[in-house]
């Protein structure tokens, strides 16, 4: 067990001092597991994590069943703070729509370097914004004496409105959300039928899209670490409204292409007076070209 790892391995001994913690150190990170070396741990000066294992011993801090070292963050974000402790650098995937989570992390685990990198931009007429703003890529197209670069920019307008560089750039693909509902028909098929229960929306495609789509309405859970050019089943959203569904694919440039439905009789009862209860499964397919 891990417990028994740790008081086994005595003190960590470098140089000229030595820490009462092993050189391999297990956390759990909101139910994941992370292995990593100790001098990771502390690379970062007065930062949360330093505090912990240069400071207290190990009886001080939290464990879990098997003796790991426990935080209470998010598991999936902790494994980019882990890698930028490594090497103090910043590399996240294509599409990452989780930079404010992540952001969140950064200023917990008091890393004001990665939280300042995190951080939105601010452009000169003081909106957020995480592209490269029109007038500063001007300003640099003509202060490089550019006209292909002008001209570039003089394409990117039409009828007066700035298209948006991430517009062009955003993949085509994929996503079909489904859901299984049920509903009642009452005696004589009445026209008031009790419909419908959405127990939850799934979301089938490519992982990278799905999460650039929903951001943080997506759970993960069934799924967790999938690559972001891989595709999942597995994922599902954190409601179960379609309409907010549809509402976000068509805000990401989606348009619907087909949908199929399929519908079972669950219970039936030779009680004319009881209702019939069915169940259905709904599939709706939007691209994005």
């Amino acid at each position: 067990m891990a417990l028994a790892d740790t008081e086994r391995g005595g003190s960590n001994c470098g140089g000229d001092s030595c820490s009462p913690f092993s050189e391999i150190i297990e956390l759990n990170v909101g139910g994941q597991v992370y292995v990593t070396r100790h001098k990771t741990l502390v690379a970062v000066p007065d930062s949360l994590l330093w505090s912990m294992f240069s400071k207290k011993s190990p009886k001080e801090l939290a464990r879990d069943s098997k003796g790991r070292f426990f935080l209470d963050r998010d598991g999936f974000l902790f494994r980019y703070i882990l890698d930028y402790l490594r090497d103090l650098n910043l590399v996240l995937p294509d599409y990452f729509p989780e930079k404010s989570r992540l952001q969140r992390e950064a200023d917990f685990f008091q890393l004001r370097d990665l939280a300042k990198r995190l951080s939105p931009r601010v452009s000169k007429d003081n909106s957020i914004s995480e592209e490269i703003s029109q007038s500063d890529t001007e300003e640099g197209a003509l202060q490089c004496g550019s006209s292909g670069a002008v001209e570039t920019l003089r394409t990117m307008s039409v009828g007066g409105a700035v298209r948006s560089p991430s517009l062009d750039s955003r993949k085509s693909g994929y996503i079909t959300v489904g859901y299984r509902g049920s509903y009642t028909i009452g005696r004589d098929i009445q026209t008031d039928a009790k419909f419908r229960r959405v127990a939850r929306i799934t979301v089938c495609g490519k992982t990278s899209l799905a999460k650039e789509v929903f951001g943080d309405t997506l759970n993960e859970s069934r799924d967790p670490d999938r690559p972001p050019e891989r595709y999942t089943s597995r994922y599902y959203l954190k409601y179960n409204f379609l309409e907010q569904a549809f509402d976000k694919l068509t805000e990401a440039g989606f348009h619907m292409v087909a949908c199929s439905s399929t519908g079972t009789c669950a219970y039936t009862s030779n009680d004319p007076n009881e209702d019939k209860i069915w169940t259905s499964y709904t599939e709706y397919v939007f691209c994005r070209e």
